[in-house]
C-alpha cells in the first residue's frame, strides 16, 4: 500500500514544498548543533525530529495511525539488514574467543616491512580494520604504535597519519564486522554483501592509488630498520594468550563459502559462529558460559596489557544496540516524513534536477558530504542521504547497491576527514596529528569519490536493479 495515498482521510495530500523543508531543516539545525556543538546522542536528536515532524503531520490533519504505520513500514523493510546487524555483534565476539581474529592480527604484524614504511603502515591497518570492523579501534592500537615509529625514523607526521587513517578506513568499509558497512545497506535496502562487492569497484583502485603513492614517497626514507617495543608487545600478548592453528580459519572459510555460494547469509554467521565456538572451547580453553558472554556483551580482554585489551575486547549483541537505536529512530523521521506526503515533495524536487544518472549520483555525493559536515557523524552522513534518496534510484531502475556505496564512501569515509567531527576529534586526540595535516596523506579517503563521480558520468559499475527485493544475497 502507498503510505502517501489516504482517500478515506480529509488531510493535506500534496503539502506545499515550504512546508516539507522545515523537518529537515529543523534536523540539520538539531544534529548540526545538538551532536556537533553539544555531544547529544544522535537517537535522542533524531527522535525530537521525529516529534517535530509528527506535530507537523498532526497540522496537516494526519492521524497518528497513518504515520505509525509509515514507521513500522520503514523499520519492517529494514529488519533484513537489522537481522544481519545482531549477527554480525555475535561473529565478532565468538571469532575474538576462538583466536580467530587475533591471528589474523599477529600474521598482520610479522608482515612489516622496515624499508617501506607509509605501504606497510597502511597495509597493516586495513589488514587489522578488516578482521575486526573497527577503525577507531585500530588507529587507537596499531596507529599509536606506527606513529611512534614514524617519529623514530622522522617520517613526517602528517604521511604517516595519512597513511594510517586510509588504511584503517578502507578495512572498515570493506569489513562485513563494521557498524557503519552494516548501517550503510539499511536505508538503501541493499544486501550486506552485495554492498560490500559493489565497493570493490571504487574502493579497491583509490586503495591501491594511495598504496603506490605511499611506495613512492617512503623510497626517500630508505631502508632504516624498524623495532618498535609497542608491535613486539602486541604480537608477544596475543602469542601468549591464544593458541593458533590452521583451523582457525574454518570461521572465515565458512563465511566466505556462503557469501560466495550466495546461499543466505545469517545461517551461514550463525554457523561460523558455532564452529568458532567449539573452537575457542578445544583450542583456548574457554568456558561454555565465557562464550555465551562473549557473544552477548563482547568478548573481553585480560591479557594484562592495555593496548592488546583494548584492540580485542569487542562484539557481542549489545554492541550493535547504538547503531540499531540510530537506524530505528532515523527510519521513525522518515516513516512520518513519508506517510505524510512530505518526503514525496521534496524528492519531486529533486528528481527535476537529477534526470540523468550522472546529475542523480553528484546529488548523492554532495548531500553526504553536506550532511557529513552539518552532523560530523559517519552514520547520520548515510541514512539521511539514503532516506531521502532511495525512493529515486528505485524509480530510475537502478539497484540499492548503487546507493550503499556512494553513501558510505561519499559520507562515513569523509567524515574523519572533518575537524570538528566526532572521528577527527578522536583520530586527532590519540594519535596526535592534526585532521589538516592528515588529510592531503588520507588518498583512499577522497580519491574513491572522484572515482564514484567518474563512474556516474560514465555509467561503470553503475548497476541496474534486477529483483523487487534486494535485501536478499545476489548478484
Amino acid at each position: 500500500m502507498n503510505t502517501d495515498q489516504h482517500n478515506h482521510s480529509n488531510h493535506v495530500d500534496n503539502p506545499k514544498f515550504a512546508v516539507a523543508l522545515i523537518p529537515l531543516i529543523a534536523m540539520g539545525l538539531l544534529l548540526g548543533i545538538g551532536y556537533g556543538v553539544y555531544q547529544i546522542r544522535p537517537q535522542v536528536l533524531l527522535v525530537a525530529a521525529a516529534f517535530l515532524t509528527g506535530c507537523i503531520g498532526f497540522f496537516l490533519k494526519f492521524k497518528w495511525s497513518e504515520m505509525e504505520k509509515g514507521i513500522v513500514n520503514g523499520i519492517h523493510k529494514a529488519m533484513p539488514a537489522i537481522l544481519i546487524m545482531l549477527c554480525v555483534g555475535i561473529l565478532v565476539g565468538s571469532w575474538i574467543a576462538s583466536g580467530t581474529i587475533p591471528m589474523v592480527i599477529y600474521y598482520g604484524l610479522k608482515l612489516i616491512s622496515p624499508q617501506f614504511f607509509l605501504v606497510t603502515a597502511c597495509f597493516i591497518c586495513s589488514l587489522t580494520s578488516l578482521a575486526t570492523g573497527t577503525s577507531w579501534g585500530t588507529i587507537g592500537t596499531l596507529g599509536v604504535a606506527f606513529i611512534g615509529i614514524a617519529m623514530g625514523l622522522g617520517i613526517p607526521m602528517g604521511q604517516a597519519a595519512g597513511a594510517i587513517v586510509a588504511g584503517a578506513y578502507f578495512g572498515d568499509k570493506m569489513s562485513p564486522f563494521s557498524d557503519v558497512t552494516n548501517l550503510a545497506p539499511v536505508a538503501a535496502g541493499s544486501n550486506l554483501f552485495d554492498h560490500i562487492k559493489h565497493m570493490l569497484w571504487s574502493a579497491t583502485p583509490a586503495w591501491l592509488i594511495g598504496l603506490f603513492i605511499y611506495f613512492l614517497v617512503g623510497l626517500r626514507y630508505g631502508a632504516s630498520e624498524v623495532r618498535s617495543e609497542s608491535m613486539e608487545i602486541i604480537t608477544q600478548t596475543l602469542k601468549e594468550n591464544f593458541n593458533f592453528n590452521l583451523l582457525l580459519w574454518l570461521p572465515m572459510i565458512v563465511v566466505f563459502y556462503f557469501a560466495a555460494t550466495k546461499k543466505p547469509t545469517i545461517p551461514g554467521m550463525l554457523l561460523s559462529s558455532f564452529v568458532a565456538g567449539i573452537l575457542s572451547v578445544v583450542f583456548q580453553g574457554v568456558s561454555v558460559q565465557e562464550f555465551a558472554s562473549a557473544i552477548n556483551t563482547g568478548y573481553k580482554a585480560n591479557t594484562g596489557v592495555a593496548q592488546v585489551d583494548q584492540l580485542i575486547s569487542r562484539g557481542g549483541l549489545m554492541s550493535m544496540m547504538e547503531t540499531q537505536l540510530v537506524a530505528f529512530t532515523a527510519f521513525s523521521f522518515g516513516g512520518i516524513m513519508q506517510s505524510t506526503g512530505m518526503l514525496s515533495v521534496i524528492l519531486d524536487k529533486v528528481m527535476r534536477f537529477a534526470r540523468k544518472v550522472s546529475s542523480l549520483v553528484i546529488t548523492t555525493i554532495l548531500a553526504c558530504i553536506v550532511t557529513a559536515l552539518i552532523t560530523g557523524s559517519s552514520y547520520l552522513s548515510m541514512i539521511i542521504p539514503e532516506e531521502l534518496l532511495a525512493p529515486i534510484y528505485k524509480r530510475k531502475n537502478l539497484a540499492a547497491k548503487n546507493l550503499s556505496r556512494i553513501a558510505e564512501e561519499s559520507g562515513a569515509i569523509i567524515v574523519p576527514l572533518i575537524p570538528w567531527s566526532m572521528a577527527g576529534v578522536y583520530i586527532t586526540g590519540t594519535i596526535g596529528v592534526s585532521t589538516f595535516a592528515y588529510l592531503p596523506w588520507a588518498f583512499m579517503n577522497y580519491i574513491s569519490v572522484l572515482i564514484l563521480a567518474i563512474f556516474g558520468f560514465t555509467g561503470l559499475s553503475m548497476a541496474p536493479k534486477i529483483r523487487e527485493d534486494e535485501t536478499q544475497i545476489g548478484s
